[in-house]
């Protein structure tokens, strides 16, 4: 135990080893502390993968999200009920006006929770480096985005990205003569890539063009790239479902736990996930042979999401750490797609993923409503799709952007097939044009004639970004204020909590999610018959 002394400020803290450094102290230490040095008005709560919560809130435990199914793949299935704030890798409380007290890790593996009036943190395995920091919010989080790029790169691309992407139009629901119109019908609207997304496989963990797309995805590359623009796809590389051959054929490259059983990744399409075990030296020819597969259809954009299934906790084939076994397999992913292919990660784990790759998306999926009730209230679930989900967890970590593209997600501009108003569809934009990543899904003939000139004026134009506070920015002289986006909801209490209660026990129950499953299919299928009639 020592004191760290911040300009008129001392700490006590507790650590094995530390020495000064430009912006704060490095510390060493499987766990150290730092004890609070007064009241706390918010504590900055930081999530394990791209779409587990990141928000200022109140110094208090958040309810359990809801359902407990979906734990795996929305945010650190072990410390769901962890009983103090808490948060992966960093953390920090708000001390005074515009000054923060701040604890990080320098390594993986590790988590940070606000307990007994001290910022505490902890590596799961072994020791490692920390550091510890007292100032200006925007300074102390600079320095610390500095200290991680030092330790562990940067992705390499900073030029605007201008993306259309399939997913929030018909979602699973497209097809290889529909999007071959599509890409001919955004005629000269200055997209750089088309990204073709879910839907064009067989199965997750069988990456092969499925009947919908009986030329093939090289031709399809082809088809894309004679627009003038660069093709993307999008794949879960790291996933498999009981329905895949691969699931079938390789049960030995799966994560296990200590009783040898499979280790969930969760619930989606209608299927329970599993996750590929990212030592295991065939599965790991087998992922670089994929990437290898995927550049020579000629895809140059990848979308790579459900990454942190690599991160799950279980027995590997290598006994690494989670995070560090997730970091080995991004980089074989990354050596064998190539130097030159843009790399963006989804639903990934933050820190081990730097340095690996070009893009990140920083936030939930986006959707066409705002907030809704039963996600929000009823199951205190801010890792599920969207827009104030999106922009709330996206905008409290754009101090990431030095280290890498910051990814928020679409931004809509349609008026039908849509809750949003025209009001939050202008916080998606702007939000857009912050992290200088814009994408959209809207299928043209969607658009009227002026909402396709507002998307022409979106992708052309790039405002000037000047940071004014934690949650406004001004954009050529414009203020934007995306404070509607932060708050959660109050907790459920009585009749409502009870509701909740319910309703997550029903949210975890396979039958139930098949159910919904098959009802949004079938729904997307009236959908595209009516969009393309």
């Amino acid at each position: 135990m020592a004191n760290l002394k911040f300009d008129n400020l001392e700490i006590i803290a507790v650590f094995d080893e530390s020495w000064l450094i430009k912006a704060g102290y490095q510390l060493k230490g499987s766990t150290v502390a730092l004890q609070l040095p007064g009241t706390t008005r918010r504590y900055y709560r930081h999530g394990w993968q791209s779409w587990s919560l990141a928000a200022w809130t109140a110094p208090v435990p958040l309810p359990v999200q809801k359902p407990a199914r979906l734990h795996p793949l929305q945010i650190d299935p072990l410390y769901a009920h962890h009983p103090s704030p808490h948060g992966s890798w960093l953390g920090a409380v708000e001390v005074a006006e515009g000054k923060i007290l701040f604890l990080g890790a320098l390594g993986l593996d590790n988590h940070v929770q606000l307990r007994e009036g001290q910022l505490q943190g902890w590596y799961e395995s072994g020791r490692g480096d920390w550091f510890a920091a007292y100032g200006p919010e925007a300074e102390v989080f600079s320095a610390y985005a500095q200290l991680l790029k030092e330790k562990f790169g940067s992705g390499r691309v900073t030029g605007t990205q201008r993306v259309w992407c399939s997913w929030y139009s018909l979602y699973t629901a497209i097809d290889e003569k529909n999007l071959s119109k599509t890409f001919d019908d955004l005629g000269d609207l200055p997209f750089d890539l088309f990204q073709v997304d879910d839907g064009w496989q067989i199965a997750i963990g069988d990456w092969e063009a499925n009947p919908k797309f009986p030329s093939g995805m090289d031709r399809l590359a082809d088809k894309i790239k004679n627009t003038g623009r660069k093709a993307g796809l999008w794949l879960a590389p790291l996933l498999v479902v009981p329905s895949s051959k691969t699931y079938r054929e390789h049960p030995d490259w799966l994560l296990r736990d200590g009783q040898g059983k499979l280790v969930s990744a969760g619930f989606n399409w209608g299927e329970p996930l599993f996750a590929l075990d990212t030592t295991h030296p065939v599965a790991l020819d087998w992922l670089a042979s994929l990437m290898r597969r995927v550049r020579g259809w000629g895809y140059d954009y990848l979308k790579l999401d459900f990454l942190y299934a690599g991160a799950l906790p279980g027995q590997r084939h290598i006994d690494l750490p989670r995070e560090a076994a997730y970091r080995y397999g991004l980089g074989v992913l990354r050596e064998a797609m190539g130097s030159d292919a843009y790399f963006l990660a989804c639903g990934a784990p933050i820190l081990p993923s730097l340095g690996l790759c070009d893009a990140l998306r920083l936030g939930p999926d986006v959707a066409a409503e705002w907030e809704n009730y039963r996600d929000a209230v009823l199951l205190s679930n801010p890792a599920i799709p969207g827009a104030k989900n999106a922009i709330r967890t996206t905008l409290n970590r754009l101090w990431l952007a030095p280290l890498v593209h910051p990814d928020p997600d679409v931004a809509y501009f349609r008026s039908v097939e849509t809750k949003l108003t025209a009001e939050q569809n202008a916080k998606l934009q702007d939000l857009a044009r912050v992290c200088n990543f814009k994408a959209t899904s809207d299928l043209p003939q969607w658009l009227t004639e002026a909402e396709r000139e507002n998307l022409r004026e979106f992708l052309s134009n790039q405002p000037q970004v000047e940071r004014t506070g934690r949650h406004t920015f001004r954009l050529d002289g414009r203020e934007v204020d995306f404070s509607p986006a932060m708050p959660l909801p109050e907790p459920p209490r009585g009749l409502e909590g009870l509701l909740g209660e319910i309703t997550g026990w029903l949210g975890s129950q396979p039958w139930i999610l098949k159910m919904l499953d098959k009802l949004g299919k079938k729904r997307l299928n009236k959908l595209k018959q009516a969009t393309w009639k």
